[in-house]
């Protein structure tokens, strides 16, 4: 609808001024022709009667007058002008006359020498010594003539009549051609304007749908001018524009969307820091609580036989060890995370190290009666950190000697693939929350705080597993079982 506006709009206004222009152009010659053109044809003929006595004067003052070389002059000006001409002797003795009836020529010339009769007005345009020139009205006919009257240098007479009505019968067909040229005129200026401005408009109506889709935020439209007028130039600029509004509009997206990401980030740091220093805080409190409790116990002596003051120690020790070990976990967490800690990857023998942390745990398994399966001797060679690989499946295995309950069985498998293989490390027992998964690997968090405190975890390992693996760009996640729970890691075995 907007389109159609402007179109219609820009159409009119075209049309309209050239109409106008048009119109108004010819009403004015028009105004002009039938108000002096008329004039203009008198004062014409006036001069061209003058330049004939003139002409005539000069013919009969050298003699030639009469002669026949001077016939077609006086021809040329009797018809081109269409004059009567008279020229007589003072007897009345015809010398020269534009047509061969001279009587009727002498009998029309008659009422000139009459100037006062009736029915006839005089009006002087010019007098002479040699002629008169007046233009004269026949009331009683309706016609008006211009006539002159003089005398030539060799005495002869002369009379020259010319009549006005063919003047006014030119002027006013003059003016009815001018009237129906100008109707033609207008007609065609109109249809053409009209075809024009459409031409004209195209290409704007065009400009105006891409800038309004450009409004939009839609760059896709382009203008497809092929002429080299101004529209066209136009055309070329507001499609650069396009292009670089949309570069730099997605410039903009580009940096707003990082800039979003950075403070997501830091507000993420921010309250993993809050959440990390509430955690801290939390998991320090009970080991400091009873270690503050079992000195002052001591030191005040309330039990003070020996056996009572070893208990008193041992809890003290055992406490003190929970949080050396927690904080030795954090700075180990705390290097990973910022990339302090350098990555020796090497080849080595991942079964051997696996039944090397087995062999480190059989007190535990034995302690909670767990039967564990690691059914392979085959040699798996893997490209990684040994001393990180070992801290990754040592987790794993705690937790699941810790977590391992029904028929408390732990398994453990590979499965070997192109270029690495996995670990699974399987125990039998409760699964995981589904809401849960996702944030077991974040520190601190434990799906179940009474027993992970019941066995001194601490919520780090996991955190710790998570952070190795992500420094040697694998993948590691866990798996819910009906009866269990499996947690695995892949490693590089390529030797390239």
């Amino acid at each position: 609808m907007e389109n159609r506006q402007v179109k219609h709009s820009l159409t009119l206004q075209y049309t309209g001024t050239i109409l106008g222009m048009v119109a108004g152009t010819v009403l004015l010659c028009w105004f002009l022709n039938n108000t002096f053109l008329e004039d203009y044809y008198i004062y014409n003929k006036k001069n061209a009667m003058m330049e004939g006595f003139a002409t005539i004067n000069a013919k009969s003052e050298s003699g030639m007058l009469d002669s026949a070389g001077f016939d077609m002059g006086f021809s040329k000006i009797c018809e081109n002008d269409n004059i009567a001409i008279l020229i007589f002797s003072a007897d009345g003795t015809v010398v020269r006359a534009s047509v061969n009836d001279t009587d009727a020529l002498k009998f029309q010339f008659m009422d000139v020498l009459l100037l006062d009769s009736k029915g006839r007005s005089t009006e002087v345009l010019e007098r002479t010594n040699s002629y008169f020139l007046e233009k004269q009205v026949d009331e009683k006919h309706q016609s008006e003539y211009l006539v002159l009257g003089g005398t030539l240098a060799d005495g002869n007479l002369i009379l020259m009549r010319t009549a006005l009505e063919s003047i006014r019968e030119s002027a006013g067909i003059s003016n009815r051609l001018l009237s129906y040229i100008g109707i033609a005129a207008v007609i065609l200026s109109a249809i053409v304007s009209i075809f024009a401005s459409r031409k004209i408009a195209k290409p704007i109506l065009e400009l105006t749908e891409i800038s309004r889709r450009m409004n939009s935020l839609d760059f896709n439209v382009k203008y497809q001018g092929r002429g080299k007028n101004e529209i066209d130039l136009l055309g070329k600029h507001i499609n650069q524009m396009s292009e670089t509004l949309e570069k730099t509009i997605s410039e903009l997206k580009s940096a707003n969307n990082e800039l979003q990401i950075d403070i997501e980030k830091k507000t993420k740091i921010d309250e993993m820091r809050k959440e990390f220093l509430s955690n801290v805080s939390h998991e320090l409190k009970t080991p400091l609580a009873l270690i503050q409790g079992y000195a002052e116990g001591l030191s005040e002596c309330i039990n003070d036989d020996a056996e009572s003051r070893d208990f008193y120690c041992e809890v003290i020790i055992d406490e003190a060890d929970k949080m050396n070990q927690m904080v030795k976990k954090l700075l180990t967490l705390n290097q990973l995370e910022f990339g302090n800690d350098a990555v020796a990857m090497e080849r080595f023998d991942l079964t051997e190290l696996i039944r090397g942390v087995i062999s480190s745990s059989s007190i535990l398994l034995k302690q909670n009666e767990i039967n564990l399966s690691f059914n392979t001797d085959i040699p798996i060679y893997v490209w990684a950190d040994e001393f990180k690989v070992e801290e990754v499946v040592t987790n794993y295995l705690s937790n699941a000697i810790h977590h391992a309950d029904f028929e408390k069985r732990i398994d453990i498998k590979y499965t070997q693939m192109k270029d690495y293989v996995r670990v699974s490390v399987f125990n039998t027992g409760k699964p995981i929350p589904p809401e849960d998964i996702e944030n077991i690997w974040i520190k601190f968090y434990k799906v179940d705080k009474a027993r992970t405190r019941e066995y001194g975890g601490s919520g780090i390992g996991l955190s710790i597993v998570k952070a190795i693996m992500d420094s040697f760009h694998r993948e590691c996640g866990v798996i819910n079982h009906t009866d269990g729970v499996e947690f695995w890691f892949e490693l590089d075995t390529k030797n390239n």
